[in-house]
């Protein structure tokens, strides 16, 4: 056994701050659930005084993780530690994570406080935090730009306050990896208490460092780092976690450093958060890009096929990526169906599951064999349930090159009631469906972005439609998939427009909550 080094995630923090990237409490709770198969040592929810919706997020997440630890972010001051604490007061293992700027530019322009006024205010509110919990973490934000000598002293402050971990983070992906280690380890050398604290990296990705300087600052003696699941985050995103992970499996002799983490679930947790924020991973993304295990040249294949290692460093089997040989077909019953997913690492709730199988025996009445990808694709939003406001009974279209399309929807509103409307488009089928269903639902809404994905090759593939709509200055996802691409466009439209409804209602709830635990 090698030295141990603990894994933070800030995939629903840091992460969900990424534009396009935000999720509903449903989502951010079994996302949360996966991280914790995953075997993240921490798990950052959200910044609870952000708004209703990050409180209970936090809250819930809090109340849901029984195995690890959640934390919430908190400027360093009172009403957001304050929010904070309470968001956690339920959870089994909870941890306050607070901040301050302290480089130069940051404290002169944003702040407007001398080193003075930032160390005492640093100090204050770990001793703020340490009422509500034990294990508080201090964030010198900003720290790879600022002045050494300040941040030995505001460390070795706020461990003397209390704080557990100290958190080094290169805010803006500054710094290098020769450069970054030589600060951890100016830490080490000059903080004199810093064997009472975890010393903890969080890196940007802004010039393709962010991965490199974790690893570096690790084996100069960190013993955290923070990052996020496919790397997402702010601006060019963060450390991405499958990277960090393997690389410490992969190179064993190198860093002889340990990590927690459960390869075997990385594939499935990069898929499924892909799957619920609609932003797929770039082919050629190391790990779990899908070019990542795929061999065209002449002379690779060769070598794989006298011996895998010749150009595989590490086996798809390794990051729970593996193909079956149980092929289901139309004559499937929902037993195989099951002990299929399962195969697959897939463990669905009865209603999940329910729908998925439905969904899997229209496909196989209308294909001969159903693939692993059909499935996957078919399971991997089943595991994400939210209340369905409106669902499709049928759509009729007029299209042509020579006439104006023409679109009927049929809706099912949850009350019983079905709605049916017309409209017509000269930009095409999706594009009269959409008005027909904003006439329906009495709303126009902002497309913010429209992809589509087939799931297989062949012009008989199921098509993944992901949508991104745009109300009130809050984005919402919406996912369909179907044989028939104008199908799964309607599909994907009414899943953003239910995500909508649905976090409006929770939006609603969180307000009165927050209310009540304020008042408490």
């Amino acid at each position: 056994m090698g030295n141990r080094i603990k894994i933070f995630d800030t995939t629903l923090r840091d992460g969900e701050q990424s534009p396009g990237c935000s999720m509903n409490l449903t989502e951010k709770v079994e996302m949360a659930l996966q991280l914790e198969r995953l075997g993240v040592d921490i798990i950052e929810a959200g910044f609870a005084i952000a708004s209703p919706g990050d409180f209970t997020s936090v809250k819930t997440i809090a109340s849901t993780i029984k195995n690890i630890k959640v934390a919430s972010l908190a400027r360093a001051l009172k009403k957001d530690i304050d929010a904070a604490g309470q968001a956690l007061e339920n959870a089994k293992y909870p941890r306050i994570h607070t901040f301050i700027a302290t480089s130069d530019i940051h404290m002169r322009y944003k702040l407007k406080r001398t080193e003075e006024e930032v160390l005492e205010t640093a100090v204050e509110m770990v001793k703020y935090a340490k009422k509500y919990v034990e294990d508080v973490e201090f964030s010198a934000e900003d720290a790879s730009r600022s002045n050494k000598e300040f941040l030995y002293r505001i460390f070795e402050a706020v461990i003397n306050a209390g704080a557990t971990v100290i958190n080094v983070p290169d805010t803006v992906g500054y710094t290098s990896p020769w450069e970054y280690s030589k600060l951890i380890k100016g830490i080490k050398e000059n903080v004199s208490n810093i064997h009472r604290a975890d010393i903890s990296v969080h890196c940007h990705n802004d010039l393709g460092m962010a991965v490199t300087n974790s690893l570096a600052a690790a084996l100069a003696g960190a013993t955290q780092i923070e990052c996020t699941v496919n790397g997402i985050g702010e601006r060019a995103g963060n450390a991405a976690l499958e990277e960090i992970a393997m690389n410490l499996n992969t190179r064993k002799d190198l860093y002889n450093i340990d990590c927690n983490i459960n390869t075997k679930e990385i594939y499935r947790t990069s898929k499924l958060l892909s799957g619920i924020i609609g932003v797929r991973v770039q082919p050629n993304k190391a790990i779990v890009g899908e070019n990542a295990f795929a061999h065209e040249s002449g002379i690779h294949q060769h070598g794989m096929l006298a011996n895998s290692s010749t150009y595989e460093i590490m086996t798809p089997e390794s990051i729970g990526l593996k193909k079956t040989t149980l092929v289901l077909g139309k004559h499937s019953g929902r037993h195989a169906f099951e002990d299929k997913i399962k195969s697959m690492g897939y463990n669905l709730k009865e209603d999940a599951l329910n729908k998925a199988f439905e969904q899997f025996k229209v496909l196989a009445d209308k294909r001969k064999e159903v693939s692993d990808n059909d499935i996957e694709a078919l399971v991997v939003r089943g595991t994400i349930v939210i209340p369905e406001t409106y669902k499709l009974d049928r759509f009729v279209v007029n299209s042509g090159n020579t006439i104006t399309t023409t679109s009927s929807v049929r809706l099912i509103h949850k009350s019983g009631e079905i709605y049916e409307a017309v409209m017509s488009s000269y930009d095409g089928p999706v594009d009269a469906s959409y008005k027909a269903i904003n006439k329906i639902v009495g709303g126009e809404f902002a497309l913010a972005n429209f992809s589509i994905n087939a799931v297989t090759g062949g012009t008989d593939a199921q098509g993944e439609v992901s949508v991104k709509i745009n109300k009130n200055r809050k984005v919402y996802n919406g996912h369909g998939i179907s044989l028939d691409i104008v199908d799964a466009s309607i599909l994907a439209y009414i899943s953003a427009i239910n995500n909508m409804i649905y976090d409006n209602e929770t939006d609603s709830e969180d307000e009165v909550q927050r209310e009540v635990a304020t008042s408490e």
